[in-house]
């Protein structure tokens, strides 16, 4: 492989340096995209329908009828992974509504712009390594998660101006942000979902309110129901994480990272986080290995 990687932008694999699209783009111009962040372990899209259902569900909450088949989708990720000679991999893919005159209001005719980015990550699975140094450092910010009324929580959009504001006021060695909604519940990372374990219970935000319903989320759920340990989603304060044997946060790329601090308060992993990583682990080995 070369040391450039290649991206698929608009059915071609162009060297990252060339990948360009208009200034005109509606993506470019007003954030008016839908994308997916997915792991590709062994060569194998982990979770493919899981991340598929949802990018639909942006699209269908855009208004944006792109026209692409789940096959045509899936054939331009394995192309950019194939080009690429990667086998364990980070990969987004994003659909733009393309290039519209140049007002607000969008256009019923949509010529998309689809592009998919790649990078090497480490292989997962029993045998997997981490992409994370350590425990994470957790901060809570003024910023708070748009409501759901405002922009659907569950939408996985180009803006990200929220996540950003809100990484923006970390100081210091600090990881992740820490939302909450505008009644001041907790609510989530700026690019994770939080858990935490109290009583033998595993907690996390509900999705009925302003909360990203991550595919790896779900899976921690399904996991723990797997182990029999009851969980709960709910409505919570800071307090309330503070104040628990263990948390961590999910996303696709760190999959399960423990909580080392929230705002300088210890807390940490332990038994039942590990054993949801272990168990995470085997589904993927299961998924993608064997």
């Amino acid at each position: 492989m070369d040391d450039e990687l290649l991206y698929h932008v608009d059915g071609e694999l162009v060297p990252a340096g060339e990948a360009t699209v208009s200034v005109d783009d509606r993506g470019f111009r007003y954030g008016d995209a839908a994308f997916e962040t997915l792991r590709a372990y062994g060569g194998t899209m982990f979770e493919w329908e899981a991340h598929l259902e949802r990018l639909e569900r942006t699209c269908d909450a855009l208004s944006l009828e792109h026209g692409l088949s789940a096959a045509d989708l899936r054939e331009r990720v394995r192309e950019t992974l194939a080009a690429n000679g990667l086998a364990d991999a980070y990969v987004r893919l994003s659909i733009t509504r393309g290039v519209q005159p140049g007002k607000l209001t969008p256009q019923p005719e949509v010529d998309p712009t689809v592009v998919v980015y790649v990078a090497p990550l480490p292989c997962g699975g029993l045998e997997g390594e981490s992409v994370w140094d350590g425990p994470a450092t957790v901060r809570s910010v003024e910023t708070r998660r748009v409501p759901d009324a405002a922009l659907p929580a569950g939408a996985k959009t180009h803006n990200y101006l929220n996540g950003i504001l809100a990484r923006a006021e970390l100081e210091g060695d600090a990881d992740e942000a820490l939302l909450f909604d505008l009644e001041g519940n907790v609510a989530e990372g700026a690019t994770s979902n939080l858990f935490f374990v109290s009583d033998g219970a595993l907690h996390t935000p509900t999705t009925d309110g302003d909360v990203l319903p991550g595919i790896t989320r779900e899976i921690v759920l399904e996991l723990a129901g797997e182990i029999d340990v009851p969980t709960e989603e709910g409505r919570y304060g800071l307090e309330d994480v503070l104040a628990a044997d263990e948390a961590f946060l999910t996303n696709r790329t760190w999959e399960i990272r423990p909580i080392g601090s929230i705002d300088g308060t210890g807390i940490g992993g332990g038994s039942l986080t590990e054993r949801l990583a272990n168990r995470y682990g085997e589904r993927v080995e299961r998924a993608c290995y064997r």
